[in-house]
């Protein structure tokens, strides 16, 4: 298995996470807003299109019904704990900024819309995936890389 790049150690690397990756998930949400409605679909790729879907909820609109105002604190709580946690190790600070920067624009959309903008739509051989946006990508991307380290520092304090 390959080594784990000394550079996701980096602060400035970590910066671009907690920084760049709100502000992109911001201004990509805030152009979807501005030129889509509800219920416009922009077909970019047969398998790919920009939606405007307003998720009161959480992943995937699950707990839709519950309370924004619980689910933006539940939001805070997990981010002051990832926070923390990253410290444990220098590598975990790229990964875990990809995690925190994408919540960042989430709750950021739960504190100042009520809701969260998602638009990304895939959809292959019948199967449509839920959209998306930014700064989930980005936690997704995070924790991947968050395995793959916590996989590769395991393996080397095991040996």
């Amino acid at each position: 298995m390959p080594e784990v790049p000394k550079s996701f150690g980096s602060v400035k690397l970590a910066l671009v996470g907690l920084v760049i990756v709100p502000l992109l998930d911001q201004v990509s949400k805030q152009l979807v807003e501005i030129y889509l409605n509800c219920q416009d679909s922009v077909e970019i790729f047969p398998y790919f299109n920009l939606v405007l879907v307003r998720n009161t909820g959480i992943s995937f609109g699950i707990l839709r019904n519950m309370s924004p105002i619980f689910l933006t604190l539940a939001s805070l709580g997990v981010l002051i704990y990832l926070a923390l946690w990253s410290r444990r190790n220098a590598l975990y600070r790229l990964p875990m900024a990809l995690v925190m920067g994408g919540a960042i624009g989430n709750v950021w959309d739960r504190i100042f819309r009520g809701f969260v903008v998602d638009f990304l739509d895939f959809h292959v051989c019948g199967y449509h995936w839920p959209a998306f946006n930014v700064a989930d990508t980005s936690i997704v991307i995070g924790a991947v890389l968050l395995f793959f380290v916590s996989y590769k520092c395991d393996n080397e304090a095991a040996t």
